[in-house]
């Protein structure tokens, strides 16, 4: 029986991340992949990352996610937004820094719907004088 040290979910445009800490030695699985297999970029990699560095928490816990929707940004943002709930369940004192940091922020900028009568959200069809 594995126990969840606490449970999050991140979100972030059209991504969901749910995340699930346990006890462990810092391994972290994205959708049944490593972290760096699921993310090619590096960068992303570090975003996800980043609550665990905060906290010093880097090889305490492992961290289960499973996300969906979106792209790449969205759901690597949406993973680190989860994993600070998560890491706030597991251990309460982890609150101040995350807090601090902006990752328990949900980013609520969203892509604005397309309206009838334009060609996209905004656009309007190019004016013809003549």
């Amino acid at each position: 029986m594995i126990k969840n040290l606490g449970i999050g979910t991140g979100r972030r445009k059209t991504s969901v991340a749910r995340v699930y800490v346990r006890d462990g030695n810092g391994k972290i699985t994205v959708n049944d992949k490593e972290v760096t297999a699921y993310f090619a970029l590096g960068e992303h990699v570090q975003m996800v990352r980043q609550p665990l560095v905060v906290t010093s928490n880097e090889a305490k816990y492992d961290i289960l996610i499973n996300v969906y929707g979106g792209g790449i940004s969205g759901q690597a943002e949406a993973c680190r937004h989860g994993l600070s709930r998560a890491l706030c369940q597991a251990d309460q004192s982890n609150y101040a820094s995350l807090r601090a940091n902006g990752y328990l922020t949900r980013d609520s900028r969203m892509v604005e719907r397309k309206k009838y009568g334009r060609p996209g959200a905004r656009r309007r069809f190019q004016f013809s004088k003549r």
